[in-house]
Formats: structure tokens, C-alpha cells, sequence
């Protein structure tokens, strides 16, 4: 492992080398995502558009188990790299990636037993439920490809493998791009085929990364023998990584619950918001990738005690998430009708969409605080602060902010309470982080 690099580079080269990767794995999956949602709208079918749209939470709920197992294992690991602890964290390692194998079989075969009820809670019409029944269904088979992409995806990274992630990510999402048009118009598989395109790319990625943890890795173990992590171990990997999933699942709660308020407004305010949501993703997909690259190094200073470093990391890390997303938030206020207009055609949509993602945009540089706070938690190992947040942005606060707002000012109140959320949601996170005293009591 590179003990240099966490130790004694430069605190911005050494956040760089590890959080760049990550923006650039994450900047070529919103090309892929960004491609998706382009293919899927050249169809011209907003009742498909919608019914896709319907189904992002299935996807985000996925991505929620894989961050249990990923960014549960990479907190802990990260922590044991700083204390020279090796053995242990390559029990922690196996433990993850064969447990997150399990609990996404039994994912895949729930949610195709349960595929009606759960479209019907979605959302889905009659308009809407035959291209969302099609998505979803290939979607859930593929689950098993999905979640376990995401437990070496952040693993590697603590052992200054972020370039090696990146790759893996880059394949698959490359393979996704190829395979859409493909799928959706060669083969005239429409909605099916965008869901069977996403599960292919995934399952490319996890076999490159499978390849990268044979081959590169010292202390990353995916040996069964060495299947046996402690239970204080167990104990702390889902302390961290429950919040986190939550974090996920309250990004699906958020979008069903959108959507359930949006639909008294008409189809095209369904679709007008999965095209805004998808477009936010520009944004959103690089401050991840600034916040959660640099959480090996949270991780390792913080394990090693070297409070010092890890002021200075946070200190950057906040710096570079505000500057970045107050300079695209600007740009997607101005831009927001030319952008929508990429995706689709509808008069209504480019409007309504414009709309939304101005709304989306506007409380971005809050949401850069709470992500690098966010990441803090979870790297010191801070269970309670992670999982306040977690449920908070997306969960109650939005909710709340729905109710209220939607019954004050309709449709508007609708498309603001995310940022209204993001306000409340940032004040918590500060208040949090002087309240735990993560880098003072670091040890």
C-alpha cells in the first residue's frame, strides 16, 4: 500500500491522486447516464420517458445495499491501513464482498416475486406501466451485478488503487453507451433494453474488478478462507455503512415522493423531472466524486491520529467542492432551457424541466458541505452524525418540506423543497460537526 501517499505527500497531491479518479470514473458514468436518458427520449414516448423515470428509485435502492458492504468496508479498512492493522482488514474485505454477493441473489429474487405491487407503489399507471414493468424487470434480475459492483468500487481506493477503480468504471460505463442504441433501436427492445444494457456494463465492471483484486491488491482479500471477520469489526462496517446505504435510500425515497406530489400536474412534470434529475447528475456525480475520493484519506489520518493532516484534507476538500458547484450551479441557471432541449422536443417538458433543474441547482454549494461533512462521519467511524444526515436531506426534512410547501404554493413549493431541505439539511450538518469534535478528538 501506498503509505507515502497517505502519510506524507502534500495534503492537496495526495487528495488529487485519490478523489480525481474518482470524478473521472464518475464524470464518464454521467456521460453514460446522460447518453441513457438521451436514447431513451429519442423515442419520442414521454409515457416511456416517465415509465423509465418511475424506476430511478429501484436503482438508487440498489446502489443503497452496495454502499452498506462499499463504503462500510472502506470506512473500516481505511481506519485499520492507518493503525498497520492488514490482517484485519483483509478479513473485513472478504467478509463484505461475499456477504454483498448473498444479499443481492436475495434482492434479485424479491423484487421480481414482488415486480407489481412494488411498480404500483412506484407510481406506475396505466400509461406508464408497461415500459416501467419492462425496465424494471431486467433491472431486478440484474441486481446481484449492480450491488456488488459497488464494495471494490470504494475498497480499492484504500489501498491508492482510485486509478484502477476508475478504470473499472470507465469499461463498463463505455460498454453502457455502446449497447443502448443497440438495444433499445437495432433489437426494438425499448425500455428492456436500456435496463438489459445498464445490467451488462455492471457485471463487465465487477469481472475487471475481480481481476484488479487477484492481481494488484495486498491487504484486499476476496479469498473464502478468509470469510471470518470480528464482530466488533462486523459491528462497525454497518454503523457506517447502514447510514450510507440510507443515504441511497432516501435519494429513492425522495424521487417517489417528488413524483407522487408532481402527479396531480401531469404526465409531462413526471418526465420533465426524470430529464432534470438525470441532467443534476453533472453536478452532483463530480462533488461525490471530490467528497468520496479523498475518504481514505479521512480514514487513514484519522486511525493514524495525525489530526493535523486531516484538518488540512477537510479544509481543501471543502474548498474545492464550494468553487465547483457555485460555478455550475451558475451555469445550469442560465443554460437550463438549452439543456433540457438536448434530451427532448415537448414544449411542455423543455419548460417544466428548465424549471426543475434551476431548482435542483440552486442550493448546490450547500450540498458540497454536507457531502465532505457527510464523508467525515463515516470515515471516523461517527455512526450517529452519518445517520442523522442520512435520513435528514432526503427523507424527513424533504418531506416535510413537501407537505408544507406543496399546500402553500403548489406546484412551486413542489420543485423548491429540495433546496429548501438542502438549507435545513447544512445547518444540521455544521451543528453536527462542531458537536462531535471529529478532528479534535481524533486518535
Amino acid at each position: 500500500m501506498e503509505n507515502e501517499l497517505f502519510e506524507k505527500a502534500p495534503v492537496r497531491k495526495a487528495y488529487l491522486k485519490l478523489a480525481m479518479p474518482v470524478v473521472m470514473g464518475m464524470v464518464v458514468s454521467l456521460v453514460y447516464n446522460m447518453v441513457d436518458t438521451w436514447f431513451i427520449a429519442r423515442t419520442g414516448d414521454t409515457s416511456l420517458v416517465a415509465g423509465v423515470s418511475l424506476c430511478a428509485p429501484v436503482f438508487s435502492l440498489m446502489l443503497a445495499f452496495g454502499d452498506i458492504f462499499g463504503l462500510g468496508a472502506s470506512s473500516v479498512i481505511s481506519r485499520l491501513f492507518g493503525a498497520k492493522k492488514y490482517e484485519e482488514s483483509s478479513h473485513v474485505h472478504a467478509f463484505s464482498f461475499y456477504t454483498a454477493l448473498g444479499w443481492s441473489l436475495v434482492c434479485a429474487l424479491v423484487m421480481l416475486v414482488c415486480k407489481n405491487p412494488i411498480l404500483r407503489l412506484l407510481g406506475a399507471k396505466e400509461d406508464t406501466f408497461a415500459s416501467a414493468s419492462a425496465y424494471y424487470t431486467w433491472l431486478a434480475a440484474g441486481a446481484p451485478a449492480i450491488i456488488l459492483s459497488l464494495v471494490p468500487n470504494n475498497t480499492l481506493r484504500t489501498e491508492g488503487l482510485a486509478f484502477s477503480a476508475m478504470i473499472g468504471t470507465i469499461i463498463g460505463s463505455v460498454c453502457n453507451i455502446i449497447l443502448d442504441p443497440i438495444f433499445i433501436f437495432s433489437l426494438g427492445l425499448g425500455a428492456a433494453g436500456a435496463a438489459i444494457a445498464t445490467v451488462l456494463s455492471n457485471a463487465v465492471t465487477v469481472i475487471i474488478y475481480i481481476l484488479v483484486l487477484l492481481k494488484k491488491t495486498k491487504h484486499l482479500s476476496i479469498r473464502l478462507s478468509d470469510y471470518r471477520a470480528t464482530r466488533s469489526d462486523i459491528g462497525q462496517l454497518f454503523a457506517i455503512g447502514l447510514p450510507a446505504s440510507i443515504t441511497n435510500l432516501m435519494q429513492s425515497f425522495a424521487i417517489m415522493m417528488t413524483n407522487r406530489f408532481l402527479l396531480p400536474y401531469g404526465t409531462d412534470k413526471i418526465a420533465a423531472l426524470g430529464i432534470a434529475l438525470k441532467v443534476n447528475m453533472i453536478v452532483m456525480l463530480v462533488m461525490v466524486g471530490f467528497a468520496f475520493g479523498g475518504q481514505p484519506l479521512y480514514g487513514y489520518s484519522y486511525g493514524a491520529g495525525d489530526k493535523d493532516r486531516l484538518k488540512k484534507t477537510l479544509r481543501f476538500a471543502m474548498t474545492v467542492e464550494l468553487i465547483f458547484s457555485a460555478v455550475m450551479a451558475a451555469l445550469f441557471i442560465c443554460l437550463a432551457p438549452g439543456i433540457i432541449r438536448i434530451f427532448i422536443q415537448d414544449p411542455d417538458v423543455i419548460s417544466s424541466g428548465a424549471q426543475i433543474l434551476r431548482a435542483l441547482v440552486v442550493s448546490m454549494p450547500l450540498m458540497g458541505i454536507i457531502l465532505v461533512l457527510t464523508t467525515l462521519f463515516q470515515s471516523a467511524g461517527k455512526a450517529i452524525p452519518a445517520f442523522i444526515l442520512s435520513l435528514s436531506r432526503q427523507g424527513l426534512v424533504l418531506l416535510l418540506m413537501l407537505i408544507l410547501l406543496s399546500a402553500v404554493f403548489g406546484y412551486y413549493g413542489v420543485i423548491y423543497a429540495q433546496a429548501v431541505s438542502d438549507l435545513i439539511t447544512c445547518l444540521i450538518a455544521i451543528i453536527l460537526a462542531k458537536a462531535s469534535h471529529v478532528v479534535k478528538n481524533s486518535k
